[in-house]
């Protein structure tokens, strides 16, 4: 399968080339970047939904169930699960896949594992390319449910549209939810396992800690109790989100989180090219050239935009 017939195969939601451009991206090497730059233009269709919040809360049993019910609805549905990186390949545990077999058996899910390889925030470095890929490719509803690190999920808010935070009773989620910073960037909040014994103390602490966060003027986050492994309240949530989304387009949000996604775009291109930059250099030993004549009291920054000339010189020659 060639790169045409690849991108062609995405844009007509044929699974294998899905299959295949998420292993592209997953790879993080050139060829997924310039695959995910080369659909952005056609992405910006789907209502990309984030499922964050510390382990143990349910995470991706909530995710199935949200599947299976928008499954109800007539929506396709791609689910990106970020899973802690096996420290012997690098790869994903794929955990997540395990517990979601009952949505993902379904012809209209489509689920992805990708490995966090370590990158802190809760997300991989592949998700926003796998996100704008399953956009490209028709999905209706994109879930993406970040590793669930507790701590650091808040990179998560610059690819969804909304926020969902879990929190479960009896785990002490809403210290952590302090520690993280996650009250901020939720948009609804749901205190999953709510059979358990502890739950409207949670939901009370939950909405006083909410109370000291910034208030919208039109927006406050609702509170919703579910029990997803028997699918309790999660026609409720559902709900909670499409209200949400109802609110983004009101307001114009949705236009202006796309805005601040392009520029995401514009700073990857930026990064890759100063690493290519710095590879480029390095190789043609210009490095120990630059470190000498800044030793010798050169103005870097002078110095810096002299390789970037020389350099860009030599790339429209195509040497």
């Amino acid at each position: 399968m060639n790169v045409q017939m690849l991108y062609d195969g995405i844009l007509a939601g044929n699974r294998r080339a899905v299959a295949r451009g998420l292993t592209w991206i997953d790879e993080g090497g050139t060829r997924g970047k310039d695959l995910a730059h080369r659909l952005f233009s056609h992405a910006g269709k789907a209502r990309v939904i984030g499922i964050t919040g510390a382990p143990g809360v349910g995470k991706s049993t909530l995710v199935n169930a949200l599947a299976i019910s928008l499954r109800h609805r007539q929506n396709t549905v791609g689910i990106l699960a970020v899973d802690p990186s096996s420290p012997f390949t690098g790869g994903a545990i794929l955990g997540d896949r395990i517990r979601m077999q009952e949505s993902v058996d379904d012809k209209g899910v489509y689920m992805r594992s990708l490995a966090s390889r370590g990158h802190a925030g809760g997300l991989s470095r592949a998700a926003f390319g796998a996100i704008t890929l399953l956009d490209a490719a028709g999905f209706d509803t994109i879930l993406v449910e970040t590793v669930g690190a507790g701590q650091a999920e808040v990179d998560i808010m610059r690819y969804a549209q909304s926020v969902v935070v879990v929190l479960a009773p009896g785990l002490g989620d809403d210290i952590q939810a302090i520690k993280a910073g996650i009250l901020e960037i939720g948009n609804v909040f749901v205190v999953n396992k709510s059979d358990r014994e502890g739950v409207e103390l949670t939901v009370r602490s939950l909405r006083g800690l909410l109370s000291l966060t910034p208030e919208s003027v039109d927006w406050t986050p609702p509170i919703i109790k579910t029990e997803a492994d028997r699918a309790v309240g999660i026609d409720q949530l559902i709900d909670a989100i499409e209200q949400h989304q109802t609110y983004l387009r009101q307001h114009n949000l949705l236009n202006d989180r796309r805005y601040r996604q392009a520029e995401h775009v514009l700073e990857q291109s930026l990064d890759d090219v100063r690493k290519e930059i710095e590879v480029d250099f390095r190789r043609k030993a210009l490095w120990k050239e630059a470190v000498e004549e800044i030793l010798a009291g050169q103005d870097a920054s002078r110095y810096v935009r002299k390789l970037f000339e020389t350099w860009l010189n030599a790339t429209s020659r195509g040497e």
